[in-house]
C-alpha cells in the first residue's frame, strides 16, 4: 500500500505543476459510529452474520487526508488516503462458517473488520457563480479491506484488494462570503454490489489560506458475490481544515 500512496502522490504533484496551479490540503478527523455491518464468506455457502448485531461493535476515530491540485481554473485533480478499522466482540448465538474456519455457537468471538481506501480523483469545473460551483468527474478507488474472525482457538482472516471505479462530485453554496454548505463524495452503483461515501458540510473561510469545516459524512457499501458478502454502513461526525496555498 506504501507504493500506492506514493505513486498518488507523485502522479498527483506531477499535474499540480502546470500552470496556474491552486494547491489544497484537505484533512479531516472522524468520530465513527457504525451501522448494519453483515458478513458472508465465502458469499456463496458462508454463514451470513452482523458484525455490530451478532457482536457488539466499538465506535472509532478515524482519519482521512486528500491532497490535489485545481490547474488550468477548472480541472481539479487529487489523491486521497483514508483508513478505517472497526472492532468488534461478543458471543454468537449460532454455529459460524467463516473462510473455512468453524467459529462454534457460544465461544466469545473477537473480529476486526478493515477497509482502508487509496483514491485517484479527477473533476471538472462545470458551473461556478458567486453562490454556486458544480464539479463532476470520476475516481479510481484502490480497496484494501479485511475481515478476520479469532477466538477459542481458532482464526480466519479474509483480505480483498482491487480498484473499484467511482463517480465523483462537489456541490457547494454560498449563501454568504465566507459560509460555503457543501456535498461532496464519490459513488456509483453495479448489479454486484455499490459504493457511497459522501460528505454533508459547512465550511468557513478563516482566510485566504486556511477554511475549517464541519459535518456528517456516510460510508455505506458493499458487494454480493460467490467469493465474498459484505454490506456495511458507518455515520461519522467531521471536523477538519482545508489549506490553500
Amino acid at each position: 500500500m506504501r507504493r500506492i500512496v506514493a505513486s498518488i502522490c507523485v502522479l498527483v504533484m506531477g499535474i499540480g505543476t502546470s500552470a496556474f496551479a491552486q494547491n489544497e490540503l484537505d484533512i479531516e478527523g472522524a468520530y465513527v459510529i457504525p451501522g448494519y455491518n453483515d458478513v458472508g464468506i465465502p458469499g456463496d455457502s458462508g454463514t451470513r452474520f452482523s458484525l455490530t448485531e451478532d457482536l457488539d461493535a466499538d465506535e472509532t476515530a478515524s482519519f482521512r487526508v486528500r491532497y490535489g491540485h485545481t490547474f488550468s481554473e477548472k480541472h481539479f485533480v487529487a489523491g486521497l488516503v483514508a483508513p478505517l478499522t472497526m472492532k468488534s466482540k461478543g458471543t454468537p448465538d449460532k454455529n459460524v462458517d467463516f473462510n473455512g474456519k468453524t467459529f462454534t455457537q457460544g465461544s466469545p468471538v473477537d473480529a476486526t473488520f478493515r477497509f482502508d481506501s487509496y483514491r485517484l480523483i479527477y473533476r471538472y469545473l462545470f458551473h461556478k457563480s458567486d453562490q454556486w460551483r458544480f464539479s463532476f468527474g470520476g475516481a479510481a478507488n484502490v480497496r484494501d479491506a479485511a475481515i478476520k474472525l479469532e477466538g477459542n482457538g481458532v482464526e480466519s482472516e479474509k483480505t480483498d484488494t482491487g480498484v473499484v471505479p467511482l463517480l465523483s462530485f462537489n456541490f457547494t453554496w454560498t449563501p454568504r462570503g465566507k459560509l460555503h454548505l457543501l456535498v461532496d463524495g464519490e459513488a456509483l452503483a453495479a448489479p454486484q454490489g455499490r459504493a457511497e461515501d459522501i460528505l454533508f458540510a459547512a465550511l468557513y473561510d478563516v482566510n485566504e489560506s486556511l477554511s475549517l469545516k464541519a459535518g456528517y459524512r456516510i460510508l455505506e457499501g458493499g458487494s454480493d458475490v460467490d467469493e465474498v458478502y459484505t454490506f456495511s454502513l458507518f455515520n461519522s461526525i467531521v471536523l477538519g481544515a482545508v489549506i490553500s496555498f
